[in-house]
C-alpha cells in the first residue's frame, strides 16, 4: 500500500472538512494546479461531493478560485513550507442550486510534499445564530475569571445598542449600568452562582435613555481544583413582555427574589455553622474514648438546619459527649445553634457536670431566647466507665456490642423550651471496652419513608462494626451512615470505648 493509499484511506474516514492536495507543475517547473489526492467523506463541498472529487484537478472542480486569495496561500505555504489560516475565505458561485456566497475557515499546512487543508463552512452557523439570537432577542457572553477576557455575541451589542468595534461592555460598566433597586438581585445572582448552583435573575439596565428588562441565565465553570474558571451567561431582553405582564407574573418574580435572598441567607447560615463547630477530619481521642464526628448537609440548597454537637475532655478527666437540634432552619436555627452550644461549654467551664442540670440549663435558655430544640447529654468518667445521660426530646444514644446494637433506655425529657419548670431525669450505663456509642439527630432516620425501617438500618450497620471493630471502626461507620437526608441536615457523634 503506497503512501497515498494509506493517507486516502484515513482522510475518509474523518469527520471533518479536510482534504489531501499534490501540485502538479507546468511546463516552466512551477505549480500549476492542485490534484484532490485524498479527502474526507464524511463532510461535502458546497456541491454535496465527498470522495467523488478524488483524482480531480482544482482548476476543473472550482475555477472560480484560481489565482483568488485562496489560490494564491496554497502557492505560498507549498512555497515556503509555513502553515496559514484564512479566517474568512469568500467563495462565490453562480451555479443554480447551489448557494451564491459561501464563508469558510480554512487551514493550510505542507504535508508529505503536498498540502494538508481543514476547512470548516462558518456563514451557515453565523446565520442560524443571528437569526436565533434576532428572533428571540438574545445573546449571549462569556468571562474568563483568570485573564478578564470576555467575548459577546452579536445579539448582545445589540441589546446593549454597543459598537462592535468597542468590543464587549467591561463588568464594571454593566455594574453601573444595573438600576440601583435590582443591585441586590445581582449580587444574590453571584451569591447563587458561588454556590454552585446556575442562577436565572431578570434584571433592569439603563441603555441609553431606555430601561431594558433583561432576564440572565448564567452558570460558573470550575477546574478540577474546584477554583472558578469562567461564567458563562444568556441575555434575553424581555422589556416587552415585562411591560405588559399579569399581576401575577409580578408575583412570581418576588416569589423567585425571596428564593435566591432565601439561598443567600443560608449559605450565610452554612459558614455560621462551620465557624462555630469545626467537623474534625477523622477521629480524634477523648480520655479513655476514640470519636468521629460527621456532618452532612442535607441534600435541599436551603435546609440549612440548627443540628450541633460537643466533645471534650474535662479538667477532671471526665468526657462530655452531647448531640441537639435547634427546631427551624436558615440563620435563625444557626443563630440558636450557636447560643446553646456556647451556653453548654461555660456552663461546663464553672465545673457543672450533671446532665440534667446542664439540661435545666439550656432549657432556660431556650425559653428566654423564643426557641425550641431537642438535645441529649452524656458525662463520660474513664475511670469507672459509667456514662450518666439525659434527654430533652432527643433520641436516645444506641449501643453497639458484641455484634448487637439497641437504643439506650431512654429516661422522660420534654423538648427545650416547651416549658419553664422541667426536670430531666438522668440514666446510667456502664461501658465496656469494645462499645460503640451513636449519638446522632434526626435527620438520620426521618426520610422519607419508613422511620422505623431506617433506624433498623442504623442499628444493623452499628452492630455488624461492633462484632469486628478491625482498625478504624469509626471510619467504616462513616462510610456506612454518609447518606445526606432530603429535607435536614445530619450530625453524628460515634465514639469508641478503648479502655
Amino acid at each position: 500500500m503506497t503512501d497515498e493509499d494509506v493517507v486516502r484511506e484515513l482522510l475518509a474516514a474523518i469527520p471533518a472538512g479536510c482534504t489531501w492536495l499534490l501540485p502538479i507543475a507546468g511546463d516552466d517547473g512551477t505549480v500549476a494546479d492542485f490534484r484532490v489526492a485524498a479527502t474526507s467523506d464524511q463532510i461535502h463541498d458546497i456541491y454535496g461531493r465527498g470522495t467523488q472529487r478524488l483524482g480531480g484537478r482544482l482548476r476543473e472542480l472550482y475555477p472560480s478560485m484560481v489565482g483568488g486569495p485562496l489560490w494564491v496561500l496554497y502557492l505560498e505555504v507549498m512555497r515556503t513550507g509555513t502553515p496559514a489560516t484564512m479566517d474568512d475565505f469568500q467563495f462565490a458561485q453562480s451555479r443554480p442550486g447551489v448557494v451564491a456566497e459561501s464563508r469558510f475557515q480554512v487551514s493550510v499546512q505542507r504535508v508529505l510534499g503536498g498540502l494538508l487543508v481543514w476547512w470548516q463552512r462558518v456563514d451557515e452557523h453565523r446565520r442560524r445564530l443571528e437569526n436565533t439570537e434576532l428572533l428571540g432577542s438574545l445573546g449571549w457572553a462569556e468571562y474568563d475569571l483568570a485573564t478578564g477576557h470576555s467575548e459577546w455575541s452579536p445579539g448582545m451589542y445589540r441589546i446593549f445598542a454597543r459598537d462592535p468595534a468597542d468590543g464587549p461592555l467591561p463588568r464594571t460598566g454593566q455594574a453601573a449600568a444595573i438600576l440601583p433597586e435590582d443591585r441586590g438581585i445581582a449580587e444574590a445572582a453571584w451569591q447563587t452562582l458561588d454556590a454552585g448552583a446556575a442562577s436565572d435573575v431578570t434584571v433592569r439596565f439603563r441603555i441609553g435613555d431606555t430601561v431594558k428588562h433583561l432576564r440572565i441565565l448564567s452558570d460558573l465553570a470550575r477546574d478540577a481544583d474546584g477554583r472558578q474558571v469562567k461564567i458563562y451567561a444568556v441575555v434575553q431582553d424581555v422589556t416587552a413582555r415585562v411591560t405588559s405582564r399579569t399581576e401575577i407574573e409580578r408575583l412570581s418574580d418576588q416569589v423567585r427574589v425571596r428564593e435566591l435572598t432565601a439561598i443567600a441567607e443560608h449559605r450565610l447560615a452554612r459558614q455560621l455553622q462551620q465557624m462555630i463547630q469545626p467537623v474534625p477530619a477523622g477521629p480524634f481521642e477523648l480520655d479513655g474514648l476514640e470519636a468521629m464526628v460527621s456532618y452532612l448537609p442535607a441534600e435541599s440548597a436551603v435546609a440549612v438546619g440548627g443540628d450541633w454537637y460537643h466533645a471534650q475532655t474535662l479538667p477532671d478527666g471526665r468526657v462530655v459527649l452531647a448531640v441537639g437540634d435547634v427546631a427551624g432552619h436558615g440563620l435563625e436555627a444557626a443563630n440558636g445553634m450557636a447560643h446553646l452550644r456556647f451556653a453548654l461549654v461555660a456552663w461546663l467551664s464553672v465545673g457543672i457536670r450533671d446532665p440534667g442540670l446542664l439540661l435545666h440549663h439550656l432549657n432556660l435558655l431556650c425559653v428566654q431566647l423564643g426557641i425550641t430544640g431537642t438535645a441529649v447529654i452524656g458525662v463520660y468518667d474513664p475511670e469507672t466507665r459509667l456514662l450518666p445521660w439525659a434527654r430533652a426530646g432527643h433520641m436516645a444514644p444506641m449501643l453497639g456490642r458484641d455484634g448487637h446494637s439497641a437504643d439506650l433506655e431512654q429516661p422522660p425529657g420534654l423538648l427545650l423550651g416547651a416549658e419553664t419548670e422541667v426536670d430531666f431525669p438522668v440514666a446510667s450505663i456502664r461501658l465496656q471496652p469494645g462499645d460503640l456509642i451513636l449519638l446522632y439527630t434526626d435527620g438520620l432516620v426521618e426520610r422519607r419513608g419508613d422511620i422505623a425501617r431506617r433506624a433498623a438500618e442504623v442499628g444493623t450497620h452499628l452492630g455488624a462494626v461492633s462484632t469486628e471493630p478491625g482498625v478504624d471502626p469509626l471510619p467504616r461507620i462513616h462510610r456506612l451512615l454518609h447518606a445526606p437526608s432530603p429535607d435536614d441536615d445530619t450530625c453524628t457523634l460515634a465514639v469508641l470505648v478503648k479502655t
